[in-house]
């Protein structure tokens, strides 16, 4: 049991560190490559954030345990949108954007709404038990990420932010540098490794402890993966309020809700249709509410407050309590 313990932080450690590395020598080469930072930023960063929950679901599912897939994923919903804008609201009250309250979040209402629609196979039915989250219904969460994708570029391009063609051509006729290419290649090669082997150690080991005491796998993915896997954006997300900088902290947490559901589900779905046993209508309302809490207070004063984040965090630990409570 204790072997199994010390398997769980060091897949998790392997994955984050792997993703790391992953994301730093693909920006890197990218940019050896002449490629503007904001389209790093939207694509291989994006991913790379994403790339822990993304692996631990895929190997969940391929290993047959897909609620810790799918419990990966809501639970790191619930983790980021609850306990990370609160804990990173009590360091410093997060101002948000107008372009984020009333576009960004409501994507991110739209993918929450989306992935609850597509669990309830039997809508004359309130239990989740059985249902599946089919190879089509993939397609139709990759479809809204596509979607979100187009709809993040032009807006990057209507902000100003994306380059201009004369820009671009400019940047273009700038030698590439290959001085570090080796390296790059090297560091996403080990990135990926890291990934692929801290995925499969950490599945096996938390699949192990949830069989030897009898938790259902989607508390475990509930709980221990999904704050395992969302460790990055907490960090990247408490750092940035504390500097002054809450836009990259809510747009860190929005972006991601909504790669983890369009992306991650959608791709894990697609190689491998993932039958729900644990996972309740309680834990996909509390994707839903959390996201929508988030939505209110940001769109009252375009900010949320040291109160209201405190309010997020009690919450978040209420939801804990009650996955507790029914082991």
């Amino acid at each position: 049991m204790l072997l199994n313990i010390v398997y769980i932080i060091v897949g998790v450690a392997l994955v984050l560190w792997g993703a790391d590395r992953l994301t730093e020598g693909a920006s890197s080469l990218a940019r050896g490559m002449r490629v503007p930072e904001i389209v790093i930023g939207l694509t291989i960063v994006a991913a790379g954030t994403s790339a822990p929950e993304l692996f631990v679901s895929l190997v969940s599912a391929l290993k047959g345990t897909s609620d810790l897939a799918v419990g990966n994923v809501i639970g790191s919903n619930i983790f980021n949108t609850m306990l990370i804008v609160g804990c990173s609201a009590l360091v410093a009250p997060m101002v948000v954007s107008k372009t984020t309250v009333k576009k960004d979040i409501p994507f991110a209402v739209v993918a929450s709404f989306m992935l609850f629609a597509l669990c309830f196979d039997d809508m004359n039915s309130p239990h989740l038990w059985g249902n599946d989250i089919s190879r089509s219904d993939g397609i139709i969460l990759l479809a809204g990420f596509l979607v979100f994708m187009i709809y993040t570029f032009r807006a990057a391009k209507n902000d100003g932010l994306m380059p201009t063609p004369e820009e671009l051509d400019e940047n273009s006729e700038l030698p590439k540098d290959y001085s570090k290419l080796w390296r790059n290649l090297a560091f996403i090669a080990l990135g990926l490794a890291c990934l692929i082997i801290g995925s499969n150690l950490f599945v096996d080991a938390a699949s192990y402890v949830a069989h030897r005491y009898g938790v259902r796998q989607s508390v475990i993915g509930l709980t221990i993966v999904a704050g395992g896997t969302s460790l990055p954006e907490l960090a990247t997300s408490v750092v940035a309020a504390y500097k002054g900088r809450s836009s990259i902290a809510i747009g860190n947490v929005i972006g991601s809700n909504v790669f983890n559901i369009l992306l991650i589900l959608g791709t894990t779905a697609v190689v491998h249709p993932m039958r729900i046993m644990g996972i309740t209508i309680v834990d996909l309302m509390m994707m839903l509410v959390s996201v929508g809490i988030l939505w209110l207070f940001a769109y009252t004063k375009y900010a949320v407050s040291r109160r209201e984040g405190a309010l997020l965090v009690l919450g978040f630990l209420a939801y804990m309590a009650w996955l507790l409570y029914l082991l």
